[in-house]
C-alpha cells in the first residue's frame, strides 16, 4: 500500500466501501438538492437560489462531524447509551405528540430553543430503538427462545412504534419491520416471529379495509388527524382516487421517463418545477431525470453494497452486539432508501419517506450520519482486534 493509502487508513478507519458510499451520496445529495430547491427558495427565500444549498451543505458538515467521532469510539460504549437513550426518546415522543411543531401538517418534530430549527423526535428514536435491541439480543443469546426475552423486547418496540404512528405511519412501520428482522438475525424464537408477523399483517389489512369504507367527512375531528391522508394514498395507489397523491406521482413518473438513459444532466430537471417536494419526498425522481437510467442504478447499487459490506461485518464480528448493531441500523438506512426509491417509480404509495444522506434535511442528516458513524466504528474495531491477532 501507498503512503497515501497508508496515511488514508490511518484518518478514516473501518471500511473503505462504506466510506466511499457516503461521500458518494453526500456529493449526490448536494447536487439534488441544490437543483431542485430553486421553487422553494423562489417562494420561500425571495429567489436566495443558495440558501438551502448552503443550509443543507452545513447540516451535512455537521453530520460528517458526528460520523467521524461515532467512528473513533468503540463499539461497545453505544450499548451503553442505548439503554439511557431508549426511554430519552421515548420521552421526546411523547413531548412530540403533546406540543410538537406541525411541518406537511403532520406533527412530527420539536423546535430547538434558541436556535431556530427543529429535529424529528421519531429518527432519534429509530437510532436509539435498533442499539436496544441489539444490545439486549446479544446480552440474552443464552436465553433467547425464552417467551419472556421476546415479551420484554416486544414490549419496547410496540412503544416506540406506538408513539411514532400517530403522525408518521410510514416510518413506524419501517421501524417495526426492521426490528422484525433484527429480531429474526438475533435467533429469536421462530414460532414466536411467525405470530407477531401474522398480527402485524392483519392489523395492516385491517386498517386498509377500514381506511378504504371509512367516511372521513362523517366523523368528528377525523380532519385533524392523519386518517384523510392514509386514506387518499391508499385510494390513489389503488386507483380509486386520482387526486393530489396521483398528481406527486404522476409527475414523478414523468421525471423518471424523460430521464432516459443517461438523464439530462445536472441542474436540468423541469419536473422539479412540479413535484411537491422534489427535494425531499421525491428526489429520486429528480435524479433519474438529471442522471438517467444509470444513475438511479447506481443509487440503488450504492445501498446494495452497503447491505453486502454489513453482511460482511456480520460475518467477520466476534461478537453478537457488533454485528446485530451494524446490520440493524444498515437495513433501516437501506430500506427506507428503497422505500423511497420504489414511490418515485410508482411500485410504492406516496410514503414521506427520504432518501438517507440524499433528501434535503436538518436534525435528520445528523442522525443518518451517526448511524453510519457507528457502522464504520464496529468495522473499524473489528479491523483493529484481526490486526492484533496477526501481529501477536
Amino acid at each position: 500500500m501507498s503512503a497515501e493509502g497508508n496515511k488514508f487508513s490511518k484518518i478514516f478507519r473501518g471500511d473503505p466501501w462504506i466510506w466511499a458510499i457516503v461521500i458518494i451520496l453526500s456529493l449526490v445529495g448536494i447536487l439534488a438538492v441544490y437543483s431542485s430547491t430553486g421553487g422553494l427558495a423562489f417562494s420561500k427565500q425571495g429567489g436566495n437560489t443558495e440558501f438551502y444549498f448552503l443550509r443543507h451543505t452545513g447540516f451535512l458538515l455537521i453530520g460528517f462531524g458526528f460520523l467521524y467521532l461515532c467512528h473513533l469510539i468503540n463499539y461497545q460504549y453505544f450499548s451503553r447509551l442505548s439503554q439511557l437513550f431508549i426511554w430519552i426518546s421515548i420521552i421526546l415522543l411523547v413531548v412530540t405528540l403533546a406540543v410538537g411543531s406541525e411541518i406537511n401538517n403532520a406533527t412530527r418534530v420539536l423546535p430547538i430553543p434558541g436556535l431556530g430549527i427543529t429535529f424529528q423526535t421519531s429518527d432519534m428514536a429509530k437510532l436509539f430503538l435498533i442499539m436496544y435491541i441489539a444490545r439486549y439480543l446479544s446480552k440474552k443469546q443464552e436465553e433467547i427462545d425464552s417467551f419472556k426475552v421476546f415479551r420484554n423486547i416486544l414490549l419496547v418496540i410496540i412503544i416506540v412504534v406506538t408513539l411514532i404512528a400517530p403522525e408518521n405511519l410510514s416510518t413506524a412501520l419501517l421501524v417495526f419491520v426492521t426490528c422484525c428482522l433484527l429480531l429474526y438475525i438475533g435467533r429469536i424464537n421462530f414460532k414466536y416471529l411467525a405470530l407477531l408477523g401474522f398480527a402485524g399483517a392483519t392489523a395492516i389489512t385491517l386498517l386498509v379495509v377500514i381506511l378504504l369504507n371509512i367516511n372521513v367527512d362523517n366523523v368528528d375531528n377525523m380532519s385533524n388527524s392523519r386518517i384523510p391522508t392514509w386514506k387518499k394514498r391508499i385510494e390513489t395507489f389503488t386507483g380509486k382516487d386520482s387526486g393530489e397523491s396521483n398528481y406527486q406521482q404522476l409527475q414523478s413518473k414523468i421525471a423518471v421517463a424523460t430521464g432516459g438513459i443517461f438523464g439530462k444532466g445536472p441542474g436540468n430537471s423541469t419536473q422539479r418545477n412540479y413535484l411537491p417536494h422534489p427535494y425531499s419526498d421525491f428526489i429520486y425522481a429528480i435524479i433519474m431525470e438529471e442522471y438517467g437510467f444509470v444513475g438511479g442504478a447506481g443509487m440503488a447499487l450504492l445501498f446494495l453494497i452497503l447491505i453486502f459490506r454489513c453482511i460482511r461485518i456480520v460475518v467477520e464480528s466476534p461478537k453478537a452486539f457488533g454485528a446485530l448493531l451494524a446490520l440493524g441500523l444498515c437495513l433501516s438506512i437501506s430500506f427506507q432508501a428503497f422505500v423511497n426509491m420504489g414511490v418515485a417509480v410508482g411500485m410504492l404509495p406516496v410514503t414521506g419517506l427520504t432518501i438517507p444522506l440524499v433528501s434535503m434535511g436538518g436534525t435528520s442528516l445528523i442522525f443518518n450520519s451517526i448511524a453510519f458513524g457507528v457502522i464504520l466504528s464496529v468495522s473499524r474495531t473489528i479491523k483493529e482486534e484481526k490486526e492484533k491477532l496477526n501481529a501477536a
